[in-house]
């Protein structure tokens, strides 16, 4: 992917390589019954450690002293930020274009080892994940090492597809489509609810597709393969097939390794928000 003439975004807080203390809070603090609820649902769609944020347990918060990163470390800095200042510039083109709606980026928090959220404490081996709660979506960025190494999805198109999908969690968001699927959630069985997550997640690879599109002039031979890669090697089915399990579909949150793939390249061919709708789709 062709950063080097790319801006960087502002919307980055760099958590990384901060010394933590520990606190305690109210951490309700403030949120009403509404926002407890709201706290739970979340911690049920992420798998999100919520427990902090509901029961006054010590949380990790952060100091003002971080350490000088390595050239590695400020590399991934680099290209992170590129890649969100992408995600802005189409985003602020397709909504308004597509929808009428104006967009409002969020804010990208990396972080090393552990981090809290709105939605509860996170650790490396949560992943990549976006928060509605504070509209921030966050980045462990040794998520990259591990998406190229251990699941198999190198390169740096692969990893800006990671971020591109977080931040369309984040669109998701502002069309209103993560509050219409925790409610019907709430009301659904475990696998009922499974299979309208799976629906939220080929959504939002939809759209990273979109963004594809809109980037297309950066693309590098090979880079749409490494996204497609990328896409099949966290399907549900690969992951626990990897993990010597035998694939459940009733467990399934993300989609088969297919629908991944499938549902990516349908964004990135139409270049329409339109051709997202997977709750509306007969098959996946």
């Amino acid at each position: 992917m062709k950063l080097r003439n790319v801006r960087r975004s502002s919307n980055i807080e760099d958590r990384r390589g901060r010394r933590g203390r520990t606190r305690r809070g109210g951490a309700i603090g403030g949120l009403g019954v509404g926002g407890v609820l709201l706290v739970l649902a979340i911690g049920y769609f992420t798998g999100i450690d919520v427990s902090p944020i509901l029961g006054g347990s010590p949380s990790q918060s952060v100091s003002s002293a971080p350490r000088d990163f390595s050239a590695a470390e400020q590399r991934a800095s680099d290209f992170t930020s590129s890649v969100l200042a992408t995600t802005e510039d189409v985003w602020s083109q397709v909504l308004p274009q597509q929808v009428g709606q104006e967009y409002v980026p969020p804010t990208l928090v990396l972080f090393s080892g552990q981090t809290t959220s709105s939605c509860g404490g996170a650790t490396a081996a949560t992943g990549p994940f976006y928060c509605p709660a504070d509209q921030k979506a966050y980045l462990d960025t040794q998520f990259f090492a591990t998406l190229s190494q251990r699941l198999g999805a190198s390169g740096d198109f692969a990893a800006a597809y990671v971020i591109a999908h977080e931040v369309a969690h984040h669109v998701q968001n502002q069309l209103g489509v993560l509050g219409q699927v925790d409610q019907a959630r709430r009301a659904s069985s475990t696998a009922e609810a499974n299979a309208l997550t799976v629906r939220l997640e080929l959504q939002a690879d939809c759209l990273s597709g979109v963004w594809a599109t809109y980037v297309e002039g950066l693309l590098e031979p090979g880079d749409l393969e490494e996204a497609v890669n990328a896409a099949r090697q966290i399907g549900d089915d690969t992951l626990q097939r990897n993990a010597g399990r035998v694939p459940q579909p009733h467990t399934f949150t993300h989609g088969t390794s297919e629908q991944r793939a499938r549902w990516f390249t349908k964004g990135y061919d139409a270049g329409e928000i339109g051709a997202c709708d997977t709750f509306q789709a007969r098959s996946l």
